[in-house]
């Protein structure tokens, strides 16, 4: 046989997602490329591995079979890299990160000349709203979780890192009078789904003054909730970090309210007993000798954004 390694990560791809299109989105190939791919690996075998039924695809029996194996020679392939790193002296491993969707836009810069520096270790994050981050560090499937409200059921430790700024915005081409907290009633408001902390941080103001919401939308990601303001669809308290370029493409108008930002902090977290590996606990070091620094270089404009 005469297989590839990508052809495996393809396939495997495909078996997760039960579609062609949906791989190949996810890998940023072409539909073409992806099926030209598995074609060369069914080539391989007598057996088919997939089928498409209704013009839907599904993976034959024999086709998972083959899935597990194809899992395991790149896990192998994985240990093999490991190991000949681990022997020139590099720190190796998985590094296994979940974040709650705003921190997308902080973790990245957190991170990077960290892996930089130990190309050994390999990167697995997850980014989620807020419920599934916890819970994913409540079983143990992560080394660390980044956060903006701190979980209260489970025994943590934790580094703070940063603000988590949340004002009230609006379309660019609204020029609609806004004078406080009691015209929020008037207006269409976008949360984000229950279990996001950013939907609970909008919850918790409008709460706190007592507003009656006639109309409001729920999308589930923080880029739905800001293109849909953008648009005109409504109005939204959102996170400052993610929409700098928008700001100054006037795109999205802030709002001065009372009260307002709320302010969080991020959070890095992880169970106050765990065992940690090799490449967390070197992650754990370089965070806590290069937070500031970090801070300083790559959010400055923010950290120091007032209105």
């Amino acid at each position: 046989m005469d297989y590839t390694l990508n052809q495996l990560r393809i396939f495997l791809k495909v078996v997760e997602l039960g579609s062609i299109t949906k791989a190949a989105e996810e890998l940023y190939l072409t539909q073409p490329a992806v099926s030209i791919q598995l074609k060369n690996l069914q080539d391989q075998f007598e057996i088919p591995l997939t089928e498409v039924i209704g013009r839907k695809l599904y993976v034959t029996q024999f086709g998972h079979e083959v899935a597990e194996s194809a899992q395991k020679i790149i896990e192998e392939v994985h240990q093999m890299k490991h190991k000949t790193l681990s022997y020139k002296g590099y720190v190796t491993g998985e590094l296994r990160i979940t974040i709650a969707s705003t921190a997308k836009y902080v973790m990245p810069y957190l991170i990077t000349d960290f892996l930089k520096l130990h190309p050994g270790i390999d990167l697995i994050m997850d980014v989620t709203n807020k419920t599934k981050v916890v819970k994913s560090l409540e079983r143990n499937e992560v080394d660390f979780s980044m956060v903006s409200v701190l979980p209260e059921n489970l025994n943590i430790d934790r580094i703070q890192l940063m603000q988590n700024k949340l004002y009230l915005f609006s379309s660019g081409n609204d020029e609609k009078q806004i004078e406080g907290p009691d015209d929020l009633k008037d207006l269409p408001l976008i949360y984000r789904e229950k279990g996001s902390a950013t939907r609970a941080a909008m919850e918790e103001y409008i709460a706190s003054h007592n507003i009656t919401v006639s109309k409001k939308m729920e999308l589930t990601s923080n880029e739905a909730v800001k293109q849909a303001v953008m648009a005109g669809l409504g109005y939204s308290i959102m996170p400052l970090i993610g929409i700098r370029n928008e700001m100054g493409a006037k795109s999205l108008r802030l709002i001065p309210m009372q009260d307002l930002p709320v302010v969080t902090h991020w959070n890095l977290i992880w169970l106050k007993d765990k065992k940690m590996s090799p490449a967390a606990a070197a992650y754990l070091e370089y965070l806590k000798i290069n937070r500031d620094r970090l801070i300083k270089e790559k959010f400055s404009w923010y950290e120091a954004y007032i209105h």
